[in-house]
């Protein structure tokens, strides 16, 4: 009789979509990125990346958010895998498959969500025995965001984000995303701010003292307080219709409104779950977003298991 272990068709996890509650940027380093300091959180919007062994290297997109994603070379998941493959040598190529429904180009990490799931899940499929070190320093050379999406949570980030730090975090917040129509490109927004800020001397980011302090608490009403984005302006600059968005879900009881991450995603800290449930009802009913989401954080990414193949 075979055991279980050795029929092992595929590994699939489940990775979140991240917010940043602050992200400071600092003036433009000599290779062009701008050093941070943010503090990201895991949120409630997950997608869903299995791998299975393949004769050669795919990807398959389906979801709610599946709509201008990349099924070639140019997908961040496959480049992840490759990668992985490239430096350890081990396994064979897969057939990866991305259920999408974290935003698309919308400053929530959705692409680098999907490389944190596809390095987790060939780590498991291949029988890799990397450190979290080795793993994250991958990360790090595919996408800032992704060393944090592979485990979520709460987290202090710097260099460019992807240098990460666990902070101190109590309580459950509760966010409303009001999602656009149109995306942003991260790169242009940077350049934005760039042009924005002009001639005026920029200092070297750290994160707020506050905001620390308020999550080490647990008070979503002092988190709200300290929540800031230096890109904000530049992301309502290439798109003035975030500007209105914002306001609206202020005017509907909204502690604190914030472009998540570039944008052009509008994040909003609600004070619980039932204020989270009437904001987001008056941002549809209003006609304020072309769609809008609850979530909850912070989340980690969930275990990484066994997938049957499909």
């Amino acid at each position: 009789m075979t055991s279980a272990a050795h029929i092992h068709p595929g590994v699939c996890v489940k990775v979140p979509a991240k917010v940043n509650l602050e992200l400071r940027v600092g003036p433009p380093r000599a290779d062009g990125f701008h050093p941070l300091a943010t503090v990201y959180q895991g949120v409630s919007l997950y997608d869903t990346i299995e791998v299975f062994p393949a004769r050669e290297w795919s990807v398959e997109i389906a979801g709610r958010t599946a709509a201008g994603v990349p099924a070639d070379e140019n997908n961040l998941a496959l480049r992840a895998a490759q990668a992985l493959h490239d430096v350890t040598g081990a396994g064979r190529p897969v057939r990866i498959r991305l259920t999408k429904e974290i935003p698309v180009a919308g400053g929530m990490a959705g692409g680098s969500a999907d490389a944190a799931g596809a390095l987790l899940a060939c780590h498991r499929l291949w029988g890799l025995d990397m450190s979290a070190a080795e793993l994250a320093h991958l990360a790090a050379g595919l996408g800032s965001d992704i060393p944090f999406l592979l485990s979520g949570g709460t987290a202090i980030g710097s260099g460019r984000g992807e240098r990460i730090a666990p902070t101190s975090a109590r309580g459950i917040y509760h966010w409303v995303f009001a999602l656009s129509e149109t995306g942003l490109s991260t790169p242009a927004v940077y350049a934005e701010c760039d042009r924005l800020r002009g001639s005026t001397p920029v200092p070297a980011p750290e994160p707020s003292a506050d905001l620390l302090a308020a999550l080490s608490f647990g008070n979503a009403e002092a988190v709200a307080a300290a929540m800031g984005n230096d890109l904000q302006a530049a992301a309502i600059s290439l798109q003035p219709a975030l500007a209105e968005v914002l306001e609206a879900g202020m005017s509907f009881g909204a502690l604190a409104g914030i472009v998540s991450g570039s944008g052009p995603t509008v994040a909003f800290l609600a004070r619980d779950a039932e204020a989270a449930i009437d904001l987001a009802v008056s941002l549809t009913a209003s006609g304020s977003a072309a769609d809008v989401r609850k979530a909850s954080g912070p989340v980690t990414v969930g275990p990484v298991e066994l997938a049957a193949a499909r």
